[in-house]
This record gives C-alpha cells, sequence and structure tokens, in this order.
C-alpha cells in the first residue's frame, strides 16, 4: 500500500525561495513567529530542536512500522543555492534522512554520475566551507537529519576534531566515509563520538562474515549495505542476494540497515522494503535529475516528482 503525499511541495518550496527571513517549520505552542532573519545562534537552537538524530529518527520509523526514505544529492552541483533549495525540498517531501555528497576530485566509490556531479562542483568553486557556510543557513529550516558522504582526505586535511566538530555546529547528524577500512576508523569512531556525530559503516556483497558482524557493531546511526559490487549509479535491477545479506545482518544486530547503490526506480525501493530493508538510499538518480536538468527550475521539479514517486513506492508499514 502507497502513502498519500504532499502535491504541494514544490511550490512549498517556490514560496520559501521569495521569503526574506526564517519561520520555524514547527514552533511551540509558547513560540511566537518573528519577521527578522535569526541569529546564527537562534538557527542552531531550531535545529537542534526541529530534528533527532539518525538513531532517533529510525526507532520512529520503526515505531511507525516504515521505511527510511533517504536521498542524496552533491552539494554544489549545479550550485549551493540550488543545492539549498534540493534540501528543503527534499525534507517537504517526505525524506527521513538526506545524505549530503560533499564533492572530492578522486570519489573511488562513485559512478559515472555523482563523479561528473562533483567535478562541475569544484569546477565552480565548492568548497567545504561554503557548504558549512550553506548549511548554517538551511538545516534550521529542516525536520530530518543531515548525514554528510565525504572521503577521508577532506578529514583529514581539515583534522578529524576540526571538521567534526565545523559540522557539529551546523546541526549535521551524521557521517559516511566510503573509503577508511575498519581498521582504521578508531580514532575517527572517537572524535565522531566525543562530537555526536553517527558514524555509519558500510557492508558489501563481498565483506567475509566476521568482518561483516565487526561493522555492524561499530557502526552507528544505521548499518549502510551497499547493494551491488562495484561504484554507485543506476541499475536496472537489484540483486536478489540483498534479501540474503538482508537477513544475515539481523541475524546478529537490531540495528538498523539501509539499502544503497543501485537504487533508482520506485519498483526498486518497493522491492527492497519488502526484504527487510529499514530504509533506501537512492543517490544517482537524483543527482543526475539536478545536474543535468535545462535550469535549476526544471532540475528541482524533475526532482521533486522522483522524489514523490519513490516516496510512494514504500509500504504505509511494514509487518
Amino acid at each position: 500500500m502507497a502513502i498519500a503525499l504532499k502535491t504541494t511541495c514544490f511550490s512549498q518550496q517556490q514560496e520559501r525561495f521569495r521569503q526574506h527571513f526564517l519561520f520555524p517549520r514547527y514552533p511551540s505552542r509558547n513560540s511566537s513567529i518573528i519577521s527578522i532573519r535569526p541569529s546564527t545562534s537562534v538557527m542552531a537552537s531550531l535545529a537542534a530542536v526541529q530534528s533527532v538524530g539518525l538513531s532517533e529518527t529510525f526507532s520512529r520509523l520503526k515505531q511507525q512500522k516504515k521505511v527510511g526514505f533517504i536521498p542524496y544529492i552533491t552539494a554544489g552541483d549545479p550550485d549551493l543555492t540550488t543545492t539549498a533549495e534540493a534540501l528543503k525540498l527534499l525534507d517537504t517531501c517526505g525524506s527521513d534522512i538526506i545524505e549530503l555528497g560533499v564533492p572530492y576530485s578522486d570519489p573511488l566509490a562513485d559512478g559515472p554520475v555523482i563523479q561528473a556531479a562533483a567535478t562541475r562542483a569544484l569546477a565552480r568553486g565548492t568548497n567545504f566551507d561554503a557548504i558549512v557556510s550553506m548549511l548554517r543557513k538551511v538545516v534550521p529550516q529542516l525536520s530530518c537529519p543531515i548525514a554528510l558522504f565525504s572521503y577521508y582526505n577532506p578529514i583529514l586535511k581539515r583534522g578529524l576534531g576540526k571538521f567534526l566538530s565545523t559540522v557539529r555546529d551546523v546541526g549535521v547528524h551524521g557521517l559516511v566515509v566510503p573509503d577508511v577500512p575498519l581498521e582504521e576508523t578508531e580514532l575517527l569512531r572517537k572524535e565522531a563520538v566525543k562530537n555526536n556525530i553517527e558514524l555509519v559503516l558500510l557492508t558489501t556483497p563481498t565483506t567475509p562474515t566476521d568482518r561483516m558482524k565487526a561493522i555492524v557493531e561499530a557502526s552507528e546511526g544505521f548499518v549502510y549495505l551497499v547493494s551491488a559490487i562495484g561504484v554507485t549509479g543506476a541499475r536496472a535491477s537489484v540483486s536478489a542476494r540483498v534479501s540474503t545479506l538482508l537477513k544475515e545482518i539481523k541475524e546478529v544486530t537490531d540495528k538498523p540497515v539501509a539499502v544503497g547503490f543501485g537504487i533508482s526506480r520506485p519498483e526498486h525501493v518497493e522491492q527492497v522494503a519488502g526484504w527487510g530493508a529499514d530504509g533506501v538510499i537512492v543517490g544517482s538518480a537524483m543527482v543526475k535529475l539536478l545536474g543535468e536538468a535545462k535550469s535549476p527550475e526544471e532540475g528541482l521539479k524533475e526532482l521533486e516528482l522522483l522524489a514523490k514517486s519513490l516516496k510512494s513506492a514504500l509500504p504505509l508499514s511494514t509487518f
């Protein structure tokens, strides 16, 4: 059974874009709306109130017997203004968590679509400081948590502690680092815990059972199950092997498991949810629409249609 979706999410985003001040999305009964731009400290406070972490999000979804919808987009493609609007659009259209990719010059885990998006974003001058500045303004307007997807080198270049404290201060809740092996995550995990950032680890179809168990034990927020061998990118179908992998992981942990890589169509989402996934991650299909559209406005409209179709493919409840 598909859930009903709001049909006005893009028009709502257009209205937000025209506004010159920020309203809390879910004001408390004792709060009042003011027509001035809040200070950074107020914005950070609003973000902390309005959204919760990855673990809490999945706990809520489990109570509601729902499967999480987790879209991915690349920061700065086609530009950071559009990224900001896309984040708000995806939130309004029912995302449970949003993954935001930090563009990097050597994205080994990504296929041609996301590689091209990263190249375009970097060519336009997108950098970590600009992404942080954008998030500082946008996160207070979101009700779902943000998880950054970043390769390890940009994190090391800035310094583990500084990177994590910076993203924490702008309201980021999670971090996915696809190219750091489990054996090298100890310091990263310590700094993540210190900064209340949930470090999500990945397991793949070729991960040995003992190693999978160690990854699952160390992962925070959720376990990221890569659905296929190779890089990211849309595929015609999802391997039936994912069903077996989900069962194997769930035999050793109660942590939520989200499946990503190669999921791009409503039928993929429905299939993976039926196999018992707690969340579905859709990346390349989203990135392609935004990056290759004739205009940012057209890209956002196409993103809305895709997000709605994918969200509606998720069951109302699972049993």
